[in-house]
C-alpha cells in the first residue's frame, strides 16, 4: 500500500519540476523588456499614487509618459526638468501649487440655523438647508471630508474648519473634487494673500452669517496697484500671477478677509 502512494508522490514531484522549467524557459522567451526610461521617469514622480494625474498610480503615469506620449506635466510634484532629460525633451519647472480653503467661517466667527445631527460627511450635509447648519450657505461645513480623502495627510479640521497644511499639499486636487461647496482652489504655494470668504450674499447678509465675510464692498479692487482684484458679483477674487504682495487690500479690507497666506 505505501509503494503506490509513494510512486505516486514521486510522478507528482517530478510532473512539478517539469511544469516548472518548461514555465521558466516559456516566461524567459516571451517576456518582454522593459523600457528602461519608465522606471527613470517613475523615479522622478512623488510616488504617493494619488491619481491627480488621471492615471491610477505612479507606475501607469510613467508608463504612459513613455509609451503614449502623455502630458510630463501632469503631476503637480513631479521633477520635471529631469523627466524632460529623460524623454529628449526641453521642460521647464513647474511652479510649485497647493490648496486653500475660501472661508473663514469657523464654529466661534459662524452663526447657526439649526442644529444637525445626520451623517459627518459634507457632502451629505450639502444637501441639508442651506447646505448644513450654518448659516452661510457658502462656507464649510466642518466635518472633514476633504481631510479624510486627503493622501497627504495635510488638511485637519480645527473649530470647524477645514485648514490645509501647506508644507505637506502635494496639489493632487482630491479635496478639490470632493468638497461639494467648491471652497477648496488650488494656488501657488508662494502665493502672498488670500480671499477668505466665497460667499456671494450682500454685506447685510453676509455680516448677519459670518463675523469674517466679504462685504462686496470693493475697497480692495480700487487700492490694488496691479489691478489683481476683482469682484465677481459681491465677492473680490485675487489674480495669484498680477499679485505682488503689497498688501494694501489687506490694510483696507473692513472685514479682514483679505489675509497674508500662512
Amino acid at each position: 500500500m505505501i509503494v503506490p502512494i509513494l510512486i505516486a508522490a514521486a510522478v507528482i514531484v517530478v510532473i512539478s519540476i517539469i511544469i516548472g522549467i518548461v514555465l521558466g524557459v516559456l516566461s524567459e522567451k516571451f517576456k518582454v523588456e522593459a523600457d528602461p526610461r519608465e522606471e527613470a521617469v517613475r523615479g522622478c514622480l512623488a510616488g504617493s499614487n494619488c491619481g491627480g494625474c488621471g492615471y491610477a498610480g505612479c507606475d501607469a503615469y510613467a508608463k504612459a509618459i513613455v509609451e503614449e506620449n502623455a502630458d510630463p506635466s501632469l503631476c503637480p510634484s513631479s521633477d520635471r526638468v529631469k523627466i524632460g532629460e529623460i524623454m529628449g525633451v526641453s521642460l521647464k519647472a513647474g511652479k510649485r501649487m497647493t490648496a486653500y480653503v475660501k472661508c473663514s467661517g469657523s464654529c466661534a466667527k459662524t452663526n447657526a440655523d439649526y442644529s444637525y445631527f445626520d451623517e459627518p460627511d459634507c457632502r451629505i450635509a450639502y444637501l441639508a438647508p442651506k447646505h448644513g447648519a450654518k448659516k452661510c450657505a457658502y462656507g464649510c461645513c466642518g466635518f472633514g471630508t476633504c481631510a479624510a480623502i486627503c493622501p497627504f495627510d495635510a488638511i485637519r479640521i480645527v473649530d470647524g474648519l477645514a485648514v490645509v497644511d501647506r508644507e505637506k499639499c502635494q496639489a493632487c486636487g482630491k479635496c478639490v473634487a470632493v468638497c461639494p461647496n467648491h471652497l477648496i482652489e488650488i494656488i501657488p504655494y508662494d502665493a502672498k494673500y488670500v480671499v477668505r470668504c466665497s460667499s456671494h450674499d450682500k454685506g447685510k447678509d453676509v455680516k448677519s452669517a459670518c463675523s469674517e465675510g466679504c462685504l462686496g464692498c470693493g475697497m480692495c479692487m480700487r487700492v490694488c496697484e496691479t489691478g489683481a482684484i476683482t469682484m465677481v458679483g459681491n465677492l473680490a477674487a485675487i489674480d495669484q500671477e498680477k499679485c505682488i504682495g503689497c498688501g494694501k487690500c489687506a490694510e483696507k479690507c473692513p472685514s479682514k478677509i483679505i489675509k497674508k497666506r500662512d
